[in-house]
């Protein structure tokens, strides 16, 4: 055992009582999450997940999904985490591609696994957390635990998958990102290397963002992990709690989202926030205003950084310069290379905006069955992230534009054509164009342009219906107006830049 599992032991070897995981009213030490890490080692072996398998995870933020991942890690498995917003729909597609041999989800997640289990070739078993009788065609969680044997001693190396991350493509079909045990774990050694994080062993870390999201998964509960700090379980966030939460278990960390950080501005009275000595928000951009605010109230500086799910996440952040730029996405970390190219791959002039690309042992190894999506998303050995920025004088990044038509969504990416076909479905529907607008709560929204078909009558409802059905909830418009026509070039192309307002 020798991958990103081998923490565990080491900590519950030295300090068996340090407590890992607060959630609820429980508390679970590291001794004891490694013996739950080990049984759930030996059930996911005894349903036959090996080296090179696949292991499902649909649970939030909860003590059983940290016990699955480090079990299958153990075995040589790897973790696809799910985001528990899909629909059975897009459930489906990501089970059947990631050819998971085993699902593992909470209770009020199984009737979209059941959905479509039928169509799962790979699928050989249902696990389902919580109490209680389990539903037909699956098999208790705790139970198996409770039965389980000592599983195998495997051999994990760097190069071995240890999760398969979907994100949204440039088509409907998401993506799986292949990260490897070295690279989870070459971004947490630079993360380490930055002097804010060096109290990590000491401290009680929120973690509010969601496990199936690289940022809490890696850059959160990994970096606790590795480094033997608490962390606070949240599984639904709530404004109010989560600061009572903050107060209650005097925690020192506060990632976030920048809308978790604007929630947390509209809380009323006096939330303690004494004990906080770090903020780090991420997974978009923070706006000025918020940083501002945020550090007027409570004292408090946001850090900001910058990442990619190909990234694992970590490549940027402005705690490494001591001074929070509003606007600016910070250093390059310790470790990785960022350069700034032109559509050719030259480096462009000092000042002048260029596309970020990134080199470094944290980029992924590449996506899932796609060998011409990663081909493409390289170029002469670096990452193509698609985003624009330029460095200013003192070497920090500011992102100024996208080269994609990417909508970051409270920090999930949405494809305007994955919603865009999903809305092409509906029958009274001639063709659609979606686009990203400003949002004060969710960074950016979705708005949906709707052409209904010659002779129909389409309402804003019936287009919201069809995207209920099709499409998790982050990813449905906002705003949706029906239109009798398009804008387009001559070549008959949307005119999107016209539709935003732009130039």
């Amino acid at each position: 055992m020798t991958g990103s599992d081998a923490v565990l032991a080491v900590h519950a070897r030295e300090r068996p009582d340090r407590v890992a995981l607060l959630a609820r009213n429980r508390a679970v030490t590291y001794g004891e999450l490694e013996d739950r890490a080990r049984a759930a080692a030996g059930v996911l072996a005894a349903l036959g997940v090996g080296h090179g398998d696949r292991v499902a995870v649909l649970l939030g933020n909860v003590p059983e999904f940290v016990e699955v991942l480090h079990g299958a890690w153990r075995l040589g498995a790897a973790v696809a985490p799910l985001n528990a917003l899909l629909t059975p729909e897009e459930l489906g597609y990501v089970l059947a591609d990631a050819d998971a041999r085993v699902v593992v989800a909470g209770r009020s997640h199984v009737p979209a696994v059941l959905a479509v289990r039928d169509r799962l070739a790979s699928l050989e078993q249902i696990l389902v957390t919580g109490g209680g009788p389990s539903p037909r065609r699956t098999a208790s969680y705790e139970r198996a635990l409770s039965r389980s044997d000592d599983p195998p001693t495997v051999d994990v190396g760097d190069d071995d998958l240890a999760v398969l991350a979907y994100t949204s493509g440039t088509t409907a079909e998401p993506r799986g990102a292949m990260l490897t045990h070295g690279n989870l774990r070459s971004n947490l050694d630079m993360l380490a290397a930055v002097p804010a994080l060096a109290e990590v062993e000491s401290d009680v870390v929120l973690l509010a963002l969601p496990l199936f999201h690289i940022f809490g998964l890696n850059a959160t509960l990994g970096l606790v992990l590795r480094e033997g700090g608490t962390a606070v379980l949240v599984e639904r966030f709530d404004p109010r709690a989560t600061l009572d939460l903050v107060a209650r278990h005097r925690v020192t960390v506060l990632p976030g989202a920048p809308q978790m950080f604007q929630a947390w501005l509209t809380v009323s009275g006096q939330p303690d926030l004494s004990s906080v000595r770090l903020a780090v928000s991420g997974a978009a951009a923070l706006p000025a205003a918020v940083l501002e605010a945020f550090r007027d109230r409570f004292g408090i500086t946001i850090w900001e950084g910058y990442g990619l799910t190909e990234t694992s996440p970590a490549v940027t952040t402005t705690a490494l310069g001591g001074e929070a730029r509003p606007g600016s996405i910070g250093l390059p970390l310790p470790g990785v290379e960022v350069r700034l190219v032109d559509e050719h791959g030259a480096e462009v002039e000092e000042g002048d905006p260029g596309e970020i690309v990134i080199r470094g042992p944290n980029v992924f190894a590449g996506y899932w069955h796609r060998p011409d999506d990663t081909a493409a998303t390289f170029r002469d050995g670096w990452l193509l992230t698609g985003d624009v920025a330029y460095r200013d004088d003192d070497g920090y990044l500011h992102i100024v534009d996208r080269t994609s038509d990417v909508i970051v969504v409270s920090g999930f990416n949405v494809f305007p054509r994955e919603v865009e076909e999903a809305i092409a479905l509906h029958p009274k529907v001639a063709e659609c164009v979606v686009l990203g607008v400003q949002d004060e709560r969710t960074g950016e929204a979705i708005r949906a342009l709707v052409v209904p078909r010659s002779g129909e009558t389409l309402t804003e409802e019936e287009v919201l219906d069809r995207c209920r059905d099709a499409l998790a909830r982050f990813k449905w418009p906002r705003d949706i107006e029906v239109v009798h026509e398009l804008p387009r070039n001559v070549t008959g192309k949307v005119l999107r830049r016209s539709l935003r307002g732009e130039r």
